[in-house]
């Protein structure tokens, strides 16, 4: 059962680090080990945006794609990704946007995870652990591209 989870200040706002996590579809072009990502649908409602994605990862040559419902919740300045299928037995992920000031926030990132298989396991465990141990720079590497450092 990996467990990973970060709370990292960043020289962003809270609104803008929860935008750039919230465009999903723009993943692929920074995030370690995504190779594509595709919406699949789309529901607004009360404020909030219910998104049902694939997200396809690889590592040399092993693919995998995995289906989730991402639920943005901008006004709470939350993201909570459920795993609906694909190789995993369960997969959980929080983000969640905590201002410091107008130009500083805390991004609080958890994900648990295991996969269905053992042999994926092993062979895609280490390499997602330190994807996930990634991710948090990756983002805030992105919002310094798009917001400025």
């Amino acid at each position: 059962m990996p467990h990973f989870e970060t709370n990292h200040v960043v020289e962003h706002s809270a609104e803008q680090m929860f935008a750039l996590v919230a465009d999903v579809e723009r993943y692929p072009e920074f995030l370690p080990l995504c190779e594509a990502l595709s919406v699949r649908s789309r529901k607004e409602r009360d404020g909030k945006v219910l998104l049902l994605a694939d997200m396809t990862v690889g590592y040399k040559a092993i693919r995998e794609t995995f289906t989730t419902q991402v639920l943005l919740k901008r006004e709470e300045r939350i993201i909570d990704v459920n795993y609906i299928e694909g190789p995993f037995k369960y997969l959980d992920n929080v983000w969640r946007f905590e201002p410091v000031d107008e130009s500083q926030s805390i991004v609080h990132f958890c994900i648990d995870y295991e996969f269905k298989s053992r042999l994926l396991g092993a062979l895609m465990g280490s390499m997602f652990d330190r994807a996930f141990r990634m991710f948090s720079e990756a983002f805030e590497k992105r919002a310094d591209v798009i917001y400025g450092a």
